[in-house]
């Protein structure tokens, strides 16, 4: 017999009307490059009050043992636990707009399960649309202007357009919610930010500023860039000094440009260079190993 989708979370007694509310989402554990959808989610979380406002059953949903929670231990005792959260949150926009956040980590079984419970709290809040955001590695300069593609459950919900045409890709839940929603009906669209590929390791600020300004587009929520703007700024001059310093570098990245160029020139996919190969991030590894170490989470 199938589960009841309620019984695999609690809600918050005290939510308010949510009718016609955004639910953002985010899992850990999938692609990520530049870690822009996990920054971007820092941010919105540090500049916004929030609360739980639904707690999922992550017991039965995450595998303990191929990713151990951490624990500290002091002297003699076991201090405490980083228990794994999968949850809902409730946070208002500074038009005082509420909108909703899943973030977590990505369940390791019963995905089928876990969209059938988001739709449920979806019908139960009346949520309109669906929104989940990550960053992609390309062979991209980061000297070119940042893109942001987007796929939705209705055409009329796309703003940018993908390159690709008809791909394989492995299986992640925010992928197979949007599918899910859109055969049932509910809006539910996506962003995924190019970052570069020889800074795809570190946190690369400019690729979580693209996919806010996407989601305020296309959403209508009022979401200040607080300090993104200016930790990408720093990371961009951080970068430019780490070419400047090295001829090797300088050197992949101007064939990244030509090729970048040479596409949005004649329309091609950008994945098939004319003429030219594609530099690989092993190319860029040691020359940027220094810069991707320096780059921590709260920069």
């Amino acid at each position: 017999m199938a589960q009841d989708p309620e019984e695999l979370f609690e809600v918050d007694s005290d939510v308010p009307d949510l009718s016609g509310a955004v639910l953002l989402h985010h899992f850990d554990g999938f692609m990520d490059a530049g870690s822009a959808g996990s920054t971007l989610v820092e941010h919105l979380l540090n500049t916004h009050e929030h609360r739980v406002v639904a707690r999922f059953d992550v017991d039965d949903l995450f595998d303990y043992r191929a990713r151990r929670p951490a624990m500290v231990f002091d002297t003699d005792r076991w201090e405490s636990y980083d228990a794994p959260e999968l949850v809902v949150r409730l946070l208002h926009d500074s038009a005082g707009t509420p909108f909703l956040l899943m973030t977590g980590p990505e369940p390791d079984r019963r995905w089928e399960a876990v969209v059938a419970a988001v739709r449920a709290l979806i019908d139960r809040w009346g949520v309109r649309l669906t929104v989940g955001f990550h960053g992609i590695p390309m062979g991209v300069p980061h000297t070119r202007r940042l893109v942001v593609i987007s796929h939705a459950t209705r055409p009329e919900l796309i703003t940018e357009k993908s390159p690709f045409s008809r791909v394989q890709v492995p299986g992640h839940l925010s992928a197979l919610l949007e599918l899910r929603l859109g055969r049932s009906g509910h809006d539910a669209m996506g962003f995924a930010s190019y970052v570069p590929h020889y800074l795809a390791q570190g946190t690369y600020p400019p690729a979580a500023l693209g996919l806010l300004e996407a989601l305020t587009k296309s959403t209508g929520l009022v979401i200040e860039s607080g300090a993104l703007p200016e930790a990408a700024t720093r990371a961009d001059a951080e970068i430019a000094r780490q070419v400047a310093e090295s001829s090797e570098v300088a050197e992949v990245v101007a064939a990244l440009e030509r090729q970048y160029d040479a596409f949005t020139e004649s329309s091609q996919n950008l994945l098939v260079g004319e003429g030219e190969a594609v530099p690989s991030a092993d190319e860029l590894a040691a020359e940027f190993e220094r810069f991707l170490a320096e780059q921590q989470p709260d920069n």
